[in-house]
C-alpha cells in the first residue's frame, strides 16, 4: 500500500520545540486530508471518520508531517472527543 501524498502543507517546523502546546481546530470526514491557517486558527481536516479514534490519529499523522517529525512525538493532551484539539511535542 502507497503512502498518500498530501500537497500543499505549510511549513510549521517551527512547532518542533519540547514541550510546545499546539492547538488545532479539527474537522473529521472531510473531503481531503489538509492543513491550514484560517485567521490565528491551524486548522485541520482528515478523511478519516471520528469513530474509535481514527480521526485523532490521522490529524496527528499529518500534523507530524507538516512539523517533519515522528507521530509518535506528539500526545494528544486535550480535546479527545471535541473539535478543539491540543498536542504537545514531546521528542
Amino acid at each position: 500500500m502507497s503512502k498518500k501524498r498530501i500537497k500543499d502543507l505549510p511549513d510549521l517546523t517551527a512547532f518542533a520545540e519540547p514541550g510546545r502546546e499546539i492547538h488545532v481546530r479539527a474537522t473529521p470526514k472531510a473531503a481531503r486530508d489538509r492543513v491550514y491557517w484560517d485567521d490565528d486558527t491551524l486548522r485541520v481536516t482528515v478523511t478519516a471518520p471520528p469513530e474509535d479514534g481514527k480521526a485523532n490519529a490521522a490529524i496527528r499523522a499529518l500534523l507530524a508531517t507538516a512539523m517533519k517529525v515522528a507521530p509518535s512525538c506528539l500526545t494528544l493532551k486535550r480535546g479527545q472527543t471535541a473539535r478543539d484539539k491540543t498536542f504537545v511535542y514531546d521528542p
